[in-house]
């Protein structure tokens, strides 16, 4: 053990000479391992910081969910594309049809989806949102409505379809201006909705998009009155919320395509007219797209390593030439050849890692530029992903010059000027 701190010791004190003695040539030579160190994470950075932020703002999706619809989330090289479309919509039936006999689930909501410019006196929002949702949206969904002041919709407003609505954050400041809401009436598509309850600010997604701010609920029977669903109409949605203990929604999965054949009378050879989507697959996909861009990330920063290693054994190769008659000296003295070959190597790794060091640095001093809606965190991970692989590369580019010291003949190395 204290062999290997001494190792480690002289090694760090033969680094920090090299720097001190030849600073230029040093630094020049670590640039291009800074370099690397600095394209591979920040890349990395940048990835994980876009695919956080963008699985943040598909949260909504819910990794327990399972959506039923028409098209599967990939198209099958030997379905042609109107053998979809011609497949039928869902409908209110078969919602209830699964509501009343699926037993592996948490909830399960139908809604329509259409947008609108609903209306308070004379004020108006414009692109607005406009959600028509079932009892079972806010158990399907449950981190819409967190927020929700005022009240939830009653199990008789959502069956009577009553004319109530919860308005998003933009429809309640562009509408009231600061006022109260809670008991007014607004106008939507020209029918008069009262409003019971308003959710806070949720703040825009990643790329501006669409948020919890843009949208105003109301009862999907509601809904169906004003807006025309089904066949050549708007499409509704119907989204089962699984169990947390059926791994993989195995088991949802299989109830609700019984229940779905079942419902729409499918003979045991016809294919099924319906699709069963997980939505974690979704992000799963999403997580693919930025494993390649990680690939990336490897490519751009491999060729500055690749010369940061040569300038590495290079400084090695001039370290060895200026010590050779230490060398010799430490030899005579008992040193065997693998304290030599070691003595080398850990400074190798050292400078390596001193050069790595520098590129995270930039790294995390480039996390503190604004983009956008975008948080740049450096990880953990990342950073001892940077230091590894600064060492395995001091590791590969000190391995020659540190052998070739090692096997040094002691009185020959002695004699060199």
């Amino acid at each position: 053990m204290s062999l290997i701190i001494k190792l480690i010791f002289e090694s760090f004190r033969f680094s920090a000479n090299a720097l001190k003695t030849n600073l230029l040539r040093t630094i020049l030579s670590l640039l291009g391992v800074t370099i690397g160190i600095f394209a591979i994470i920040s890349v990395f950075t940048l990835v994980d910081s876009l695919e956080k932020s963008i699985r943040d703002s598909l949260s909504f999706l819910g990794p327990l969910n399972v959506n039923v619809q028409r098209f599967p989330l990939e198209f099958g090289p030997n379905v042609p594309w109107w053998e979809y479309i011609k497949r039928p919509q869902n409908s209110y039936k078969e919602y209830e049809y699964l509501r009343d006999n699926l037993s592996a689930f948490d909830g399960i909501s139908i809604f329509g989806v259409s947008s609108a410019t609903p209306k308070f006196a004379s004020n108006s929002s414009t692109d607005v949102t406009v959600l028509g949702i079932s009892e079972g949206h806010r158990d399907v969904y449950e981190g819409d409505f967190e927020t929700l002041q005022g009240r939830y919709f009653t199990p008789l407003e959502f069956k009577a379809g009553r004319k109530v609505a919860i308005l998003g954050h933009r429809p309640v400041k562009e509408l009231f201006n600061g006022r109260s809401p809670i008991g007014k009436k607004i106008k939507i598509k020209g029918i008069k909705f009262t409003v019971i309850g308003t959710l806070e600010e949720q703040g825009a997604g990643l790329f501006g998009g669409n948020s919890l701010d843009e949208n105003v609920y109301i009862p999907y029977q509601g809904f169906t009155q004003i807006y025309y669903v089904g066949q050549r109409g708007l499409e509704p949605n119907i989204t089962v919320r699984g169990l947390k203990d059926d791994l993989g929604l195995v088991k949802l999965e299989y109830e609700i395509e019984g229940l779905m054949r079942k419902s729409r009378s499918l003979k045991p050879k016809e294919k099924s007219d319906f699709a069963v989507v997980r939505q974690q697959a979704v992000l799963n996909q999403i997580g693919s797209v930025f494993d390649t861009l990680s690939v990336a990330g490897w490519v751009i920063g491999g060729f500055s390593i690749l010369v940061g290693g040569f300038g590495i054994a290079n400084i090695m190769f001039v370290s060895v030439r200026e010590r050779t008659n230490i060398i010799g000296i430490q030899k005579s003295l008992g040193a065997k050849n693998y304290f030599i070959l070691f003595q080398f190597l850990f400074e190798s790794v050292f400078l390596s890692i001193i050069g790595g060091g520098l590129g995270i640095f930039l790294v995390f001093l480039l996390s503190f530029i604004s983009i956008g809606s975008l948080d740049l965190s450096l990880s953990i991970n990342n950073i001892v992903l940077g230091l590894g692989v600064s060492a395995l590369i001091g590791s590969v580019s000190g391995i020659v010059p540190a052998a070739l010291a090692a096997r040094m003949d002691p009185v020959i190395a002695i004699r060199s000027q």
